[in-house]
């Protein structure tokens, strides 16, 4: 699967206002939520909590990964964002995220799901894509370099 079938460059946020892990899954769910109607804020806030509480998806070199499933979303849906300050995710390294890729599939699709994640989480392994993603740029700069580097994978 393609990473622009999933992301929308509607979906990035360029600079986070977010202090803590709470207000960042907040805010990527508010920007899906606001473009998908069938996906209510306030639930896939509480799906993404949840998951959080399994186990942190702040997966190091400053990245973190929030991810669930939920009913009613009919495919895997990406929302963006990043902070320049960075904070606090509990990610396994210790240090703060600055990348936040937020991905919310279908209850029933574990298989995609799962093959999603392990894409995300390939690509940002290339320490050139996440320091791409750290230079200033738009929201359509952002979108440009995701699309971009997912060609290359």
């Amino acid at each position: 699967m393609k990473l622009p079938e999933i992301i929308e460059e509607n979906n990035i946020i360029p600079e986070l206002k977010a202090k803590d892990k709470k207000g960042v899954l907040e805010e990527l769910a508010e920007v899906i939520s606001r473009h998908e109607p069938s996906i209510h804020k306030e639930a896939l806030v509480k799906v993404l909590v949840e998951r959080e509480r399994l186990g942190s998806t702040g997966i190091g070199d400053g990245v973190a990964i929030p991810h669930g499933k939920m009913n009613g979303v009919s495919r895997p849906i990406i929302s963006f964002g990043r902070s320049k300050q960075g904070l606090d995710f509990d990610s396994m390294d210790g240090q703060p995220a600055h990348l936040f890729f937020l991905l919310i599939a279908p209850e029933d699709s574990s298989s995609v799901h799962l093959q999603v994640l392990a894409k995300i989480a390939k690509i940002l392994k290339n320490r050139d894509f996440r320091k791409k993603l750290m230079e200033p740029g738009t929201r359509k700069e952002l979108y440009q370099t995701i699309v971009q580097t997912d060609e290359e994978f």
